[in-house]
């Protein structure tokens, strides 16, 4: 893809953001005879989709937009009662929208998905881009530049936590960085996001919903790494597994990795571990999302300790455990015990 549409990105975050309590509610309604977008339809797109689907007016259309023309396929069967088309492209779906959310891989993919947007330009129109991609935030300002100099629309960044799990019940947590240039730009972007989820945070200026994201994860990544090696730890030590889960969260080592996704089969019931590890936030993921967090700490200047291992440690586990939540770390130092 050619990139010269983007320009010379910010080299540096934000040095403060405003941060706002979760809202959970906008008062106005939504508008009537609208067209919707949404591009990429994985494992996060697919039920982000489907609840925006349920979720907005009748008299609305949805175009939906995927390199997988089975599952855009398997989208439209799934629909009912709302008009859902499938775009030509996402130029043809832009064109048409007055409200568009991508939920892409990687960055590359998204400026990607964006040059094709932007090539020949847009019709004017009331636009706004949601991109709720996890990449780098200099990408995403690079992307938000490009959206902006054309006069395409306005473009936010809102990276989501909770996983598939949350994404399927509309239950996600969105990260919010947008412009304050523009006013009631957060609160129109908070109102489509709460379609698809019950929590947003509105933590600053664009881009700063993915710095969020990535502190968030890099916490994960190490928190998840420390829940496997100490119920390895204990278990090896003859403790009762569950016992031992339970001590932990009523005690101060709990934290989401012990009490939610705990990486021991048994522990916890709806956890990916108890049923092979399959679904959930996968160990690729994860590695990329930290590859991105040590990425961005590193533009910023800021130190890592913890960093270089804990991306040692995913590649290894992913190595052996591909496809696998990223739980199966807990798998990984099991085997590699004596």
């Amino acid at each position: 893809m050619s990139t010269s549409m983007f320009k010379t990105p910010l080299r540096r975050l934000l040095a403060t953001t405003s941060v706002h309590a979760p809202r959970r509610a906008f008062s106005t309604t939504l508008p009537r005879d609208a067209t919707w977008g949404f591009i990429g339809l994985g494992k996060m797109g697919y039920p982000m989709a489907k609840n925006l689907r349920s979720k907005i007016p009748q008299s609305d259309t949805l175009l939906i937009c995927d390199s997988n023309s089975e599952v855009t396929q398997q989208f439209l069967k799934e629909g009912s009662g709302l008009k859902v088309e499938v775009a030509g492209g996402p130029h043809e779906l832009a064109a048409e929208s007055e409200t568009i959310i991508t939920s892409l891989p990687e960055p590359r993919h998204v400026k990607d998905v964006f040059h094709l947007i932007l090539k020949g330009g847009l019709p004017t129109k009331d636009r706004l881009f949601i991109d709720c991609s996890t990449i780098d935030p200099i990408s995403s300002r690079e992307v938000a530049n490009a959206v902006h100099c054309t006069g395409a629309g306005k473009f936010v960044d809102a990276p989501m936590s909770g996983g598939v799990v949350g994404a399927s019940a509309g239950t996600l947590t969105f990260m919010l960085g947008a412009s304050s240039k523009s006013p009631g730009l957060a609160q129109r972007a908070e109102q489509v996001l709460l379609l698809m989820g019950k929590k947003v945070w509105h933590l600053g200026e664009q881009g700063a919903g993915l710095s969020g994201k990535l502190a968030n994860n890099y916490l994960l990544a190490i928190q998840n790494i420390a829940t496997a090696e100490a119920m390895n730890l204990g278990i090896r030590w003859g403790l009762d597994p569950k016992t031992l889960g339970q001590m932990i969260n009523s005690s101060t080592g709990r934290c989401w990795s012990s009490e939610v996704n705990n990486p021991v089969p048994g522990v916890v019931e709806t956890a990916p571990a108890s049923r092979d590890y399959a679904g959930g936030f996968g160990v690729s993921l994860m590695k990329k999302d930290l590859r991105l967090a040590v990425e961005a700490a590193r533009e910023s200047g800021t130190q890592l300790k913890l960093a270089e291992t804990a991306q040692g440690v995913y590649e290894e586990t992913e190595g052996g455990y591909p496809g696998k939540d990223f739980s199966v770390v807990y798998r990984y130092l099991q085997e590699g015990s004596r």
